[in-house]
């Protein structure tokens, strides 16, 4: 998958990573939001002793989809980042969403700012982002639009490089789907490379923390990150997550994230011995994605089963409708032979897909308390 539109020249030095191991991808955590300076001190420390931290990170300001959620502590949270630096050494990031945000977390010496995703679907807000940070050389970040919109991010990019930032990156956080899925946010894993492809300079950081909207899929997606040469993670960490004001079923304690780090695999991404670095390992990374959207397709429809078994227990209908199921055969296959795909094929995954189908809607329709 490559992308299409214009190379975009962005010019822009290596950010810095304050690992022991230099080999090792940048590595930002902390909390969804700051809540109290006690709460900051704790999850940093924490942090810090597994030794696999580069940047802290806190939001201070949290643009939320509905009013009346909690909307970051404010500008009173930025003197506990500064005692967080104090007395851990480390660097500190947040998110800005305005020109007022910028002064002020520049005023409290924060180290890396990032920009959302909601507001870096407003050219706009990022103008006056860029404005503010005109004669800085502050680290910026900037996630993903909501929507998956290439070139919206890439527009985004360019303004805040136009105002003299150099160490500059991107944060791929997932975008909006109409369809719920596993995810809170879909990976659509194509957007990111097509944004490498566009800026191949570019530094790329993983948010898996909103991709996944839970903890359970946090290690599988930071591996999938590392494993599509990302060149670090941003990943939410609460000294007790099940207190947490905002987002909490996203955020690990600092035991579960040491484990989360210490259990990733770094692969190289050069090419093996004889192996050129292009069309193999390219059509490999399109054949993985293709994978993960089944895959969770798949468990969309395996949803969908069940809420139909549940329907025909309500309604006292058998499970097997074989004029359904006759009439999904022969349009499925039909359609799999018009695209090139075996019969025999076609015939097996159906009659597998089919399988689970009946033994989801049993487990529904037997299931006892319903």
């Amino acid at each position: 998958m490559s992308y299409t539109g214009t190379k975009v020249e962005i010019d822009i030095e290596r950010i810095p990573n304050c690992l022991e191991n230099p080999a090792w991808p940048l590595l930002i955590a902390g909390p969804c939001s700051a809540e109290s300076e006690e709460q900051l001190i704790d999850t940093a420390l924490k942090l810090k002793a597994t030794k696999r931290i580069s940047i802290f990170r806190a939001g201070i300001w949290k643009p939320r989809t509905r009013p009346n959620s909690f909307e970051g502590i404010g500008v009173k949270g930025l003197p506990w980042m500064q005692t967080v630096k104090k007395e851990t050494g480390l660097r500190t990031a947040t998110e800005v969403a305005n020109a007022e945000h910028v002064e002020l977390a520049l005023k409290y010496g924060v180290d890396m700012l990032w920009i959302g995703a909601r507001t870096s679907a407003n050219p706009f807000s990022v103008q006056e982002i860029a404005d503010a940070l005109k004669g800085t050389d502050v680290m910026v970040l900037i996630k993903n639009p909501v929507n998956p919109d290439t070139e919206l991010w890439i527009g985004a990019l360019e303004r805040i490089s136009k105002a003299g930032i150099r160490k500059l990156g991107a944060i791929h956080r997932g975008f909006s789907s109409h369809e719920k899925g596993v995810f809170r946010n879909s990976p659509m894993w194509s957007i990111p490379i097509e944004l490498k492809a566009a800026c191949p300079h570019l530094p790329i950081i993983c948010d898996p923390s909103h991709i996944c909207g839970n903890t359970e899929l946090i290690p599988f997606i930071s591996q999938k990150a590392l494993d599509m040469d990302v060149d670090g993670l941003m990943t939410e960490v609460h000294n007790n997550p099940s207190c947490a004001w905002s987002d909490a079923k996203q955020q690990l304690t600092p035991e579960q994230y040491g484990t989360l780090i210490y259990g990733l695999l770094l692969r190289s991404s050069a090419p093996m011995k004889g192996e050129t670095q292009t069309a193999l390992s390219q059509l490999r990374a399109e054949i993985d994605l293709l994978d993960d959207e089944i895959i969770q397709k798949l468990s969309m429809r395996m949803k969908i089963s069940a809420k139909i078994g549940k329907y025909k227990k309500e309604n006292s209908m058998t499970i097997l409708q074989m004029d359904r199921w006759n009439n999904i055969l022969d349009n499925r296959l039909n359609m799999g032979k018009a695209m090139g795909i075996s019969e025999d094929f076609m015939k097996k995954y159906l009659d597998l897909i089919h399988q689970e189908s009946i033994n989801i809607q049993s487990f529904v329709m037997n299931k006892s308390g319903e």
